[in-house]
């Protein structure tokens, strides 16, 4: 095979390095698939926090990243939780200054962080067949800002986390709140909701 160098050029000094843009995000409804409001893991690569680091390193991570949400992760890949914006200010570290005589900045993300096991998730084969109205009715059901996407590998084992559906990028791809939605919980109420 003939190979061919390829045609070069020069540019003065201070041309500009290509800067990553966030993801675009198109307008959505609520009847619209709920693949256009979940963040792909293979895709979009994983924010995450050693659960050792301060509370102060994990905030400023997320500030850096353009996120609210961490994975908690000692060794890739292996999840054991997730750690928030409202983990970091909310009163769960002041709890534990107080429960274990502590200043607020000798806490870790392992302090305040959610552990996997505690974490109710989804499905992504049920996430392909849903839609942007399902999703908001689960985060509204769970009472969670983040509601994280498993998925079965081909050819079986553990269950991987495939992606995360954050309550904030839902509405800001809806253009508003999300409404409130009516979720029925005991079977009188879905029979009712069925007839």
């Amino acid at each position: 095979m003939n190979y061919h160098a390829l045609p070069t050029s020069r540019h003065p000094d201070g041309t500009f390095i290509a800067q990553t843009q966030p993801p675009r995000h198109d307008a959505v409804t609520l009847d619209s698939p709920a693949l256009a409001v979940m963040t792909d893991l293979t895709e979009v690569r994983a924010a995450t926090v050693h659960p050792q680091a301060s509370l102060s390193h994990a905030e400023l991570k997320m500030i850096h990243q353009g996120v609210r949400m961490l994975f908690v992760v000692t060794q890739m890949p292996a999840v054991e939780g997730i750690v928030t914006a409202a983990d970091l200010h909310g009163e769960l570290p002041m709890r534990r200054v107080h429960e274990r005589n502590l200043r607020r900045d000798e806490l870790v993300v392992e302090d305040v962080m959610t552990r996997l096991s505690e974490l109710d998730t989804v499905e992504f084969a049920a996430i392909r067949r849903a839609s942007v109205g399902d999703i908001a009715a689960t985060l509204q059901r769970h009472g969670r800002a983040h509601l994280l996407v498993t998925e079965q590998p081909a050819g079986g084992g553990q269950p991987r986390i495939r992606g995360l559906v954050s309550h904030a990028q839902v509405e800001r791809q809806l253009g508003s709140p999300l409404p409130t939605l009516a979720v029925a919980t005991t079977f009188a109420e879905i029979e009712k909701a069925l007839l």
